[in-house]
C-alpha cells in the first residue's frame, strides 16, 4: 500500500510562485478541507491569525492522480542548487520520438518563461537537444523534458 505525499515547496511569495506552478503543471488552486467553503473560512475556524493567511498556497492535479503542492513562506532566500528537482514532462518524456518531444519541450519553455521562469541551459543528448533545464520565479531548478 502506498503512503500519501504532498511536495511542500519553501519560498519568498507564495501566491504567485503557486500561479506559475499551476501553469507549469497544469494544476488547479487546491479547494479548502471538506466543510469550509473558503480557506479564510477555515483558518478562521482554526484560529490562524490573520496575519499567517497569505504565509502559503495550495495546488492540486484537477485529475486527483498526482501529488497536492504547497507552498510556504519562509524568512531565509534560496541559498543554493535543490538537491531535489521537478522534471516536467511536457514533451512526454523520453519514451516519445525526439521528433515528437522535442517541439513539445520547446513550446513549454517558452510558455515558462513567459510566465516567469527562466532558462539556465539546453541540455544536449547524442548531439541533440534533451531537455531544458529551467528556474522558477524564485530560483528553484526544474527540467523540461
Amino acid at each position: 500500500m502506498s503512503t500519501k505525499w504532498n511536495l511542500t515547496i519553501d519560498c519568498a511569495h507564495p501566491k504567485p510562485l503557486a500561479a506559475f506552478w499551476a501553469e507549469a503543471l497544469g494544476y488547479v488552486q487546491k479547494p479548502p478541507p471538506a466543510g469550509s467553503g473558503s480557506w479564510e473560512e477555515w483558518f478562521a475556524h482554526h484560529d490562524v491569525p490573520e496575519e499567517e493567511w497569505d504565509d502559503g498556497a495550495y495546488l492540486s492535479d484537477p485529475d486527483g492522480a498526482g501529488p497536492s503542492l504547497s507552498f510556504l513562506r519562509v524568512p531565509e532566500p534560496k541559498a543554493g542548487k535543490n538537491r531535489l528537482h521537478l522534471d516536467v514532462q511536457a514533451g512526454g518524456g523520453r519514451e516519445t520520438p525526439w521528433e515528437v518531444r522535442w517541439p513539445r519541450v520547446t513550446e513549454a519553455v517558452e510558455r515558462l518563461r513567459s510566465a516567469g521562469g527562466s532558462v539556465i541551459r539546453v541540455h544536449e543528448l547524442q548531439g541533440r537537444p534533451d531537455h531544458v533545464e529551467m528556474a522558477d520565479p524564485e530560483g528553484h531548478e526544474f527540467c523540461v523534458v
